[in-house]
């Protein structure tokens, strides 16, 4: 059974492309020296540019939206040990929450009203609110659900820990970050911490929203071996293998 509906399909292929393009665009204007987000005004080398192109926030959100709508956009089947597996729900809930965060905290903390619109400026807007829009669309009109539990949470969560982290470590030995918020020269230590607090509960706080939202929308599939959903007494609509396995017990 395929996971979403044709429509459902061509948006989550619309999704991949428009990730894909906006990431290849944007690692191709940071390695050229064209146009290099926020933080690498220092121009490096080309490895290093390589490398901290990874660390933004932004780039690692995008990726994870890529690798969990890819297989939707593939129609691909997800039930018998395919990619419905926990490792996949995972990203695929850590993409959409992230890549959430990302519109939210582009649009009232990084956004400049004032850039000039150029090839660059269209990338920016494709990683920070384009696919941020179809993401969470997709999300909520598509699902495919019911997909997040409390492991699904707690694996979601790791990662932006884990990046907070990871950042700030590289920020005290290196002094580059790859954000301007969260340079302490700038901003000071005290706002820091405000801001990753901030970031930090709104992420748990989506995510929640997420597992709240994932046994309620409609529209959504049944994992593997669970019961569809259906409308109050329309037994029709339930698969034959769950109608057999109900029929075929014995009344006690």
């Amino acid at each position: 059974m395929i996971l979403t509906s044709r429509l459902g399909q061509r948006w989550h292929q619309a999704t991949a492309v428009f990730g894909l393009f906006g990431l290849i665009a944007q690692l191709i204007l940071s390695l050229s020296g064209i146009q290099v987000p926020a933080g690498l005004a220092d121009r490096p080398g080309l490895g290093l540019r390589f490398i901290r192109f990874f660390c933004y926030f932004t780039i690692q959100s995008n990726l994870l939206v890529l690798v969990g709508v890819l297989p939707l956009a593939l129609g691909l089947r997800g039930a018998h040990g395919s990619y419905d597996r926990r490792w996949w729900r995972v990203v695929r809930l850590a993409g959409v929450v992230g890549i959430t965060v990302t519109g939210i905290v582009h649009w009232f903390l990084l956004r400049d009203p004032d850039a000039m619109i150029n090839f660059g400026w269209l990338v920016d807007r494709v990683l920070h609110l384009v696919v941020p829009v179809l993401a969470v669309v997709g999300w909520l009109l598509f699902g495919p659900r019911p997909r997040i539990d409390a492991p699904t949470i707690r694996g979601a969560v790791a990662w932006p820990v884990l990046w907070l982290i990871s950042t700030l470590t590289v920020g005290g030995l290196t002094g580059w970050v790859p954000y301007p918020f969260l340079d302490a020269e700038v901003t000071g230590a005290g706002t820091i911490v405000l801001t990753l607090i901030g970031i930090t509960v709104m992420f748990l706080g989506l995510a929640f929203l997420g597992w709240w939202g994932d046994r309620r929308l409609p529209g959504g599939r049944p994992a593997p071996g669970e019961m569809p959903r259906t409308g109050a007494g329309d037994q029709s609509k339930i698969g034959p293998t769950v109608r057999d396995r109900f029929s075929s017990k014995n009344p006690e």
